[in-house]
């Protein structure tokens, strides 16, 4: 168990406090690309601050505290124009640094004043990558975007996101922990499908090791051996929010009782021809159902948000009983600590990305044959999706279409 200040050390993320600190070193996912397309401005609640993401009419994104300066009115509804966004109330103007381009009021009646200069809003830099669009909150000079190789793959791209009223922490422990597989998703989808046949084989070896770009866990079941991948090979609990199983899934933290879901996902397609993706599609699934109130548990990261749900807006560990399967949630809350410790004295912490000639397609451990590979395809066509509830019936089509035109060339 943790003691309750070190609890709060590893849950708490507003400024000023150590996870806050440490989080903010790290560019983090909130929204995607073709969200702007379609409208040029949306809310964004991240580490606890309230933002306005927006696209400008040069094409350029900005994110900027969500309140004008001048009188606190919301900026969602402000007005995109080419050198920024413009407040709907008096017309104030502000560029992606925050700096007050124009107040039409002000500097007519008073233009040797200069008040404008005098005025700036919180601003953060924002970039594009893999049809995500990433926001980084931490002190200049703000470091690289990580460019992992799977951005890169041939396969169908879409993005999930998904609201859990939860601390972040409660789900990237999630990323570390083994055991829960054969529970959580075997033997509860078993159950609640009425199934009373035979269990999942139990665990009988789990192992951990650190990298640069987090851990890696292993585990043995005993229906396998320590030729399976998911022991030689492993899956990856990636620094400092993320899990890489073949997709990626971060856990973003918007308050210290809220997380923001992002899912990233390459489905394959057949042959190895490159597909050109012209628009990597997003949706948004739902958590419980709209009519009944309760959580929906049919898909496999439903079942994860009961699960982290379930312990509270924010777990009190002081009251847990940790086992040997925890070895793994154990070193990730000590090496948190450990980081928001290198940042408290000035440092710079692990995984941070600097050297743009190291970063291109950067490679993580991943399970490809067998046991544990993604679950996107069958032998013929594509499976429904498995991971997410609600997946919109446009989206679906769109990836079955995609597979038939390759399937025929391939076979060509």
């Amino acid at each position: 168990m943790l003691s309750a200040e070190d609890n709060a050390s590893l849950t708490r993320v507003g400024r000023g406090t150590p996870l806050g600190e440490l989080m903010r070193r790290y560019w983090q996912p909130v929204a995607a690309v073709a969200e702007l397309a379609e409208h040029p401005t949306k809310p964004v609640r991240l580490l606890g601050e309230d933002l306005v993401l927006y696209k400008d009419g040069a094409g350029r994104y900005g994110l900027l505290d969500r309140h004008c300066a001048h009188r606190r009115a919301d900026l969602c509804y402000g007005i995109v124009e080419a050198r920024g966004l413009r407040c709907n109330y008096h017309g104030w103007l502000y560029d992606g640094a925050g700096a007050c381009l124009e107040q039409p009021f002000e500097e007519a009646a008073r233009p040797e004043a200069r008040f404008k200069d005098k005025i700036r809003l919180s601003a953060y830099p924002v970039e594009a990558k893999a049809g995500l669009l990433w926001a980084y909150l931490g002190p200049a000079p703000a470091p690289l975007v990580p460019d992992w190789d799977l951005y890169h793959e041939p396969g169908y791209k879409q993005i999930v996101f998904a609201e859990v009223p939860c601390n972040w922490f409660q789900g990237q422990e999630n990323s570390i922990d083994p055991i829960h597989f054969e529970w959580l998703h075997s033997n509860w989808s078993q159950a609640l499908r009425g199934d009373n046949g035979p269990r999942a084989p139990t665990h009988v070896k789990i192992g951990f090791s650190e990298f640069d770009w987090g851990f890696v866990y292993r585990r043995v079941r005993a229906d396998t051996d320590e030729q399976d991948e998911l022991w030689t090979v492993g899956r990856v609990c990636l620094w400092p929010n993320c899990l890489y199983t073949g997709k990626f899934e971060w856990r973003v933290p918007i308050d210290d009782e809220t997380t923001l879901h992002v899912a990233w996902f390459n489905d394959p397609l057949p042959g190895n021809e490159p597909y050109e993706q012209p628009r990597i599609p997003y949706w948004h699934a739902p958590v419980k159902d709209p009519v009944t109130g309760r959580w929906i548990t049919t898909h496999v990261m439903n079942q994860d948000f009961v699960a982290w749900a379930g312990q509270g807006r924010i777990a009190d560990r002081t009251k847990e009983h940790l086992g040997e399967s925890d070895r793994g949630v154990i070193l990730f809350r000590k090496r948190m600590l450990e980081e928001a410790a290198v940042v408290a004295r000035g440092g710079e912490p692990k995984a941070v990305v600097r050297d743009p000639m190291k970063n291109v397609r950067l490679s993580l451990p991943r399970v490809r044959a067998g046991r544990g590979t993604p679950l996107g395809v069958s032998a013929d066509r594509p499976r429904p999706m498995l991971w997410h509830a609600g997946q919109p019936k446009a989206i679906a089509e769109e990836y079955a279409r995609v597979w038939d035109e390759r399937a025929r060339r391939v076979k060509a």
